[in-house]
């Protein structure tokens, strides 16, 4: 087996002259591998391809939502939310909220 392909593993990220690129599909009886962009496109290279892009295995970016569109504003448990930015929660607030499931 090719150097190369061992390093393919779903999840992996990897990157070119542009943005970090995330491994979320192989296909070794087709030869293809499946990758989607920060911004959550898909692209499928063939294994020719692949080898010609040259692309070096990096660490995941901080922050991985970009591909699913999430904005924090939109969850009210998050802290980051710009409702409850600066605001110190207790943890014990929330215990109740465990018991109305």
């Amino acid at each position: 087996m090719a150097q190369w392909l061992s390093e393919l593993a779903v999840g992996r990220w990897f990157v070119t002259d542009g943005e970090p690129f995330e491994i979320v599909g192989i296909d070794a009886d087709s030869e293809v591998v499946l990758v989607q962009h920060y911004d959550g496109t898909l692209e499928d290279f063939e294994f020719d391809t692949w080898v010609a892009l040259a692309a070096r295995p990096c660490a995941a970016p901080e922050d991985v939502s970009g591909a699913f569109d999430y904005d924090h504003d939109d969850d009210p448990q998050d802290e980051r939310s710009s409702s409850s930015a600066g605001r110190w929660r207790d943890p014990l607030d929330f215990l109740d909220l465990r018991d109305r499931t």
